[in-house]
């Protein structure tokens, strides 16, 4: 089994397809384009979910860090 620290899977993702889903429920999916040390994410060519349904797009996506529940890396 591989075990890898959060800060290694997070920077493998940068470039990639990801799922971010909030305190609040709501999911965001894009391409993640960069993050600091506080978690604040910048996502690219992003959709928003509630409920699972898709209610917004964006192109550019700037979510803060303490908002963050999980990230999730999606299959390409």
């Amino acid at each position: 089994m591989d075990v890898q620290k959060p800060a290694e899977f997070l920077q493998q993702v940068i470039g990639k397809t990801v799922l971010v889903k909030l305190n609040s429920g709501i999911e965001y999916r894009g391409t993640m384009s960069c993050l600091d040390g506080y978690m604040n994410i910048a996502l690219e060519n992003t959709q928003e979910y509630v409920d699972g349904d898709i209610t917004n797009e964006y192109g550019d996506c700037f979510i803060r860090g303490n908002n963050v529940l999980f990230i999730s890396a999606l299959p390409e």
